[in-house]
């Protein structure tokens, strides 16, 4: 408890003898962050969240509930008290190796709720059908790269394949605004990315993200599908409607390959 204690001190700072309301707000957000189990341990996860499979795009999972609303003003909270965004031209950060400690108990909190999940079919024909393979569920660090995005309203990414200087099994975590992410697959490519040429002919796949929730993107949706966020007016749209845009925050998490 005195390292979760700790924890949060270094990211909402130090409080005084005259902060006590402060002090209940800060151990009551603890309490929900890190929620004993019957032992006494600590869990990541408050509750199993449900997951959602795509059929037509393997390797990609969403898990929309996968934060709590306290959950997501610690993370926001946590990230503006890095200081990184004082200045408004600036809307993207990147870390490499140790990253900071919210960050860490966010990809523990993304390993333990795959590791809870029974939502998806234990095996597709002779393939497995998994949110992420074994071997990368179990590496360590799980992830060393972060990325934080804000986004205002208009602003979104253009249609990409994350750079292989990454390894496969990546997530994204978004915060307030909602949004569409779409898909769209490319013909082929290599384990260098080298060969991969557009579909014309491909068909785009939204997938509606809402704030709090989780896309992990591996195998195929890592590798041979695009996915962007067009923000424009009058493209983002679900179920006949178009969403109001506010500012949104992402959080990406990804492992650089290692170089011998």
């Amino acid at each position: 408890m005195s390292d979760q204690k700790t924890v949060l001190e270094e990211v909402f700072g130090g409080s005084s003898d005259s902060d006590t309301e402060d002090d209940e707000q800060q151990q009551h957000l603890e309490e929900d962050l890190f929620p004993s189990d019957e032992d006494g341990s600590q869990s990541n996860v408050s509750q199993k969240s449900s997951w959602q499979w795509f059929e037509e795009i393997r390797g990609l999972c969403l898990c929309r509930d996968f934060l709590s609303p306290e959950e997501q003003s610690y993370l926001l909270s946590a990230i503006q008290n890095e200081g990184w965004f004082t200045d408004t031209a600036h809307n993207q950060v990147m870390r490499f190796g140790d990253l900071p400690m919210w960050a860490t108990k966010l990809s523990d909190s993304i390993r333990e709720e795959v590791l809870l999940s029974d939502d998806l079919p234990i095996n597709d024909g002779d393939k497995d059908v998994c949110i992420l393979p074994s071997e990368l569920l179990w590496r360590e660090p799980l992830f060393d790269q972060l990325i934080v995005n804000v986004y205002q309203p208009g602003e979104g990414i253009c249609p990409h394949v994350d750079l292989m200087r990454f390894e496969d099994g990546i997530a994204i975590v978004s915060l307030e605004s909602s949004c569409v992410m779409h898909f769209t697959q490319v013909k082929e490519a290599s384990a260098t990315g080298e060969g991969r040429i557009d579909n014309p002919h491909a068909v785009k796949i939204p997938v509606y993200l809402t704030p709090g929730s989780l896309v992990i993107m591996s195998r195929e949706a890592r590798y041979l599908w695009k996915h962007e966020i067009n923000r424009k007016q009058g493209f983002q749209m679900w179920e006949g409607e178009e969403l109001n845009q506010k500012k949104r925050t992402s959080i990406t998490l990804r492992k650089l390959c290692h170089v011998e």
